[in-house]
């Protein structure tokens, strides 16, 4: 994995361009590269100011955002138990910023509301699930997270140090069959967590009346989770549950990242984005979708898996050109586009994994990392061939700016708001396939002893997603 690769050679001393690691042909040409760099010290975090047994916080405690008296005052008078629960506060992270606004303009619902249901064999193994969800909770920061924006300059985050995961009790009625009714009262379409409250995932339990048969729908929101962080949930709980707490890596602070995003200039993301978008002046709007202020109520999703032969012939193709598969999917995502939405120059958005800029513990802390940033590939007047290097080239400087500000990149392009700079979605994703593939059936692989994941449910405000 290639967070890994980058975490060791920080972990060494070296300091190497994470666009090294994508563009070197050869592992001979990214041990060249990395030869040719120098050893410097890595990024210091400036330390967490507000100790255990702090009662009143002040603004020179927290030097990573700037507030007012007053501001934090405000903040704290709606944390439980006030300031002995708040373990810090720091800015929101570029991805967390954007999923904040949407939430903001939905009424009903949330499009950034997770939703996975579980089958219990009993009430036992049920509790015993929450109680090690609840240690998971206690142990990583990003997880007792809220967000706070009422009367800021900018949105916040606030970790607190204690936060009971809620637990609400359905009741079902006999008379029906139980997973519908769970289906219908834990809806994300309908249903909405205060982010203004940690932690931001709620549990609800209901027996079944007509068997033996505990169900779970456990709610979280993305601002604290992304698909990665998912997973390290699950392979913790998985760890607790069968006794091997001991195995558990030390967790690690989620401040650490967001004052790396803070330590880059939006200068040197603005000047790259101007060059790159300035020139547009039209959003690429496939079948008209315009609309990216949905909620994902009417997303419609269909699936096909790749024959391992076809699997095949795109990873030898990709060999062929020195690039990843990834970069042929974004290419033949972009020719979808084009016949789609009438352009030979194409803007979509892909999902970069945020991990990649080899600051410390990147490949195993938790939180919200992702972010979407838009790629521009270019159709006519070339060979597929040079269209493939080009992607591949814009790619990789994209992982310079992989937590640039959405909305500061949509102003260095000549697009006017309200326009959006586009519709369109491209998530090339690296997981684990028990977490991605649901099989017909709706069960999944990951088969505990007594349980059952039914299925698991994410959606988007893009109108059209396409996820590898």
């Amino acid at each position: 994995m290639v967070v890994t690769l980058i975490e060791r050679l920080r972990q060494q001393g070296w300091s190497v361009e994470v666009r090294s690691v994508f563009t070197a042909p050869t592992l001979a040409a990214l041990a060249a590269s990395i030869a040719d760099a120098h050893i410097t010290p890595g990024f210091v975090t400036p330390s967490n100011l507000i100790s255990a047994d702090c009662t009143a916080i002040t603004p020179d405690m927290l030097p990573l955002v700037t507030l007012t008296q007053d501001e934090i005052d405000r903040i704290v008078g709606s944390v439980p138990q006030g300031a002995a629960n708040v373990q810090d506060i720091y800015p929101l992270s570029p991805l967390q910023e954007g999923i904040l606004f949407h939430h903001l303009l939905e009424r009903e619902g949330d499009a950034y509301l997770l939703r996975s249901l579980i089958a219990f064999d009993s009430r036992n193994r049920l509790d015993g699930f929450l109680n090690a969800l609840q240690r998971v909770i206690d142990r990583h920061d990003i997880l007792r997270s809220a967000a706070h924006w009422q009367g800021l300059a900018q949105p916040v985050q606030v970790v607190y140090r204690h936060a009971p995961l809620p637990i609400i009790e359905l009741t079902l009625d006999a008379a029906s069959d139980a997973l519908p009714q769970i289906q219908a009262q834990t809806d994300p379409r309908h249903l909405r967590l205060d982010l203004q409250q940690a932690p931001l995932m709620a549990a609800y339990v209901a027996a079944d009346p007509q068997s033996a048969t505990c169900y779970l729908a456990l709610l979280f929101h993305h601002m604290v989770s992304d698909h990665v962080t998912l997973e390290y949930i699950v392979a913790e709980i998985q760890l607790l549950l069968s006794g091997q707490a001991a195995r558990l890596a030390k967790p690690l602070p989620y401040r650490n990242f967001i004052a790396q995003t803070l330590a880059i200039p939006a200068a040197a993301h603005e000047a790259y984005f101007r060059e790159q978008l300035g020139d547009i002046d039209e959003p690429t709007v496939p079948f008209g979708l315009l609309n990216i202020q949905g909620d994902g109520r009417q997303v419609e999703e269909a699936s096909i898996s790749l024959s391992a032969d076809l699997a095949e012939r795109i990873r030898i193709s990709a060999r062929q050109e020195g690039v990843t598969p990834a970069v042929l999917f974004h290419v033949a995502w972009a020719q979808v586009l084009g016949q789609c939405s009438g352009r030979d120059d194409v803007v979509f958005g892909t999902v970069l994994s945020g991990r990649l800029q080899g600051w410390e513990g990147a490949d195993q802390v938790l939180g919200m990392f992702i972010n979407t940033l838009p790629v521009r590939v270019s159709l006519s007047g070339t060979s597929v061939r040079h269209v493939v290097g080009t992607t591949y080239r814009r790619l990789s400087e994209l992982l310079e700016h992989e937590q640039a500000s959405l909305a500061l990149v949509q102003r260095c392009s000549g697009i006017k708001a309200p326009l959006p700079l586009f519709t369109a979605l491209f998530n090339y994703r690296h997981s684990h396939v028990a977490i991605d593939n649901l099989s017909r059936d709706g069960s999944t692989d990951l088969v505990w002893e007594g349980m059952r994941i039914l299925s698991g449910e994410e959606r988007t405000n893009y109108p059209l997603t396409v996820s590898v």
